[in-house]
């Protein structure tokens, strides 16, 4: 079976991420995956430490796909495909929400995006067939969404500096009839490879990605689990 991160960030864009693209892929290619979404967060902290000015005109979905890139070029020495991700926290909460399988004009405006709130975005995000998961949403400082503005939940997060309560996702995520994801959420070394999903075909790209986890044809890693 294939292996799948869901949920990555690099130290290009996401504040709080340690690794470079080389580091990651060359760890990731030594545990075994197959593939890597890279998730890097949309929020207002890190387009500063990235240097991006929001207040000029024009797109920065670019900008913003800089880990991307980098990723999917080293991705290329080691076979490993690399797909599209965003980790987006709106403005008045610190509540995060994995994206896969959009367009870069759903990206365009991030100060647009960050006011305009879930609720807003969900609606934009669903007509174009994007997908929208809440990250650990029982973390502390976070809380559940409503779940009309979900398509799933990342039901196990496997951090091992936050305690997620990834049972209490999984509740949630069964009560509301969700999609469940599960990721490394990985920032530093010791996050490499801790999660992610298992499948029996490998999506071409982001959108390929999302269309999977729709389908609900995976299975989620557990720490340490090995594939077939």
């Amino acid at each position: 079976m294939y292996r799948i991160e869901t949920h990555l960030h690099t130290a290009y864009i996401s504040r709080c991420g340690w690794m470079s693209a080389q580091a990651l892929v060359k760890s990731y290619a030594a545990a075994g995956y197959d593939a890597i979404c890279v998730t890097d967060h949309y929020n207002r902290e890190c387009f500063d430490y990235a240097d991006i000015d929001l207040t000029k005109p024009g797109s920065k979905t670019d900008a913003f796909l800089l880990g991307f890139r980098r990723m999917q070029r080293e991705a290329a020495h080691y076979g490993i495909r690399i797909y599209e991700g965003a980790e987006l926290r709106f403005d008045g909460s610190e509540n995060d929400y994995l994206l896969y399988g959009f367009s870069h004009d759903l990206l365009a405006d991030p100060d647009a995006v960050m006011r305009g709130g879930l609720a807003s975005f969900s609606a934009r995000a669903h007509a174009e067939g994007a997908l929208i998961v809440q990250a650990h949403p029982f973390r502390p400082k976070c809380t559940p969404a409503p779940a009309e503005y979900l398509d799933g939940v990342e039901v196990l997060n496997c951090n091992p500096r936050h305690d997620s309560r990834n049972a209490l996702a999984y509740t949630y995520a069964q009560q509301h009839g969700l999609l469940m994801t599960a990721g490394s959420d990985c920032h530093r070394p010791e996050d490499v490879g801790q999660s992610g999903i298992l499948t029996d075909s490998l999506p071409e790209d982001g959108y390929g990605l999302a269309q999977l986890l729709r389908s609900g044809e995976y299975q989620l890693i557990k720490p340490n689990q090995t594939g077939d």
